[in-house]
């Protein structure tokens, strides 16, 4: 019989995986089989597995995926959607993220860029990463909002901090002076220590047009173009095939 005043000190510590795993083997016959250092390795295991999976839903919690079923195992690898498998396996590696690397997605609605940038967000959260998504247009409003309340400097301090700020639908809609200066502001903070994900229906090639300002848009794309992992999509929609990617 387990003795409950330690499993409360055990609570008390926040040792909740090893008061499972203490649970388990005093039901256990095959426990009863293993030498005490045996049985404690098992037990700091499953305090390690208990944290880890913790942590790990508390970054998904704050990464607000769209989708937040997709990952990389679950990838559709036919050929004619333009993927890289060698390019998408380094990514998930990681290293991107370590070097602080911007990954751009393109291509036209429909053919899973927002299901892949989601896939490797949660993969970046898998991998102890912090992480958050959210769509360019309301990016944007949230920024404008903040110079109106006050708390503009403080919102892109916040920014600043996340390991992956994966941003959908980039320049899908007109962009206007306050908005090129705000984006301006936003990378040039995450700039070779954090890393970015943008994903576009615009090539890569139309970006600087679509800023529409030549100065602007050179710091701008300066800040996320160079050095970067280009994954160009094709393919027909994945939504009218109503096929998951």
């Amino acid at each position: 019989m387990l003795n409950e005043h330690t499993l409360d000190q055990l609570r008390g510590l926040r040792l909740d995986g090893m008061v499972h795993a203490l649970a388990d083997q005093a039901t256990s016959t095959a426990a009863t089989e293993l030498n005490f250092e045996e049985r404690l390795a098992m037990l700091v295991q499953r305090e390690i597995d208990w944290r880890d999976g913790k942590r790990l839903t508390r970054l998904l919690k704050a990464a607000k995926l769209k989708v937040a079923s997709a990952c990389i195992e679950d990838i559709d690898w036919r050929g004619s959607r333009g993927l890289d498998r060698s390019l998408v396996t380094t990514l998930a590696g990681c290293d991107w993220l370590r070097h602080g690397r911007c990954v751009l997605i393109t291509g036209a609605t429909g053919v899973g860029k927002t299901w892949l940038a989601c896939a490797l967000a949660q993969q970046a959260a898998r991998s102890g990463f912090t992480v958050l998504y959210t769509r360019a247009p309301r990016l944007l409003e949230e920024l404008r909002v903040a110079h109106g309340d006050g708390s503009f400097g403080r919102r892109l301090a916040q920014l600043a901090r996340i390991d992956l700020l994966a941003i959908d639908d980039f320049a899908i809609a007109p962009v206007t002076a306050a908005e090129r200066n705000d984006l301006l502001e936003l990378l040039d903070d995450r700039v070779g220590t954090r890393a970015t994900l943008i994903t576009s229906q615009l090539p890569v090639s139309a970006w600087h047009e679509w800023l529409n300002d030549p100065t602007l848009a050179d710091a701008i794309l300066d800040r996320i173009v160079h050095a970067a992992h280009k994954i160009a999509l094709k393919g027909e929609s994945m939504r009218r095939k109503q096929v998951m990617p």
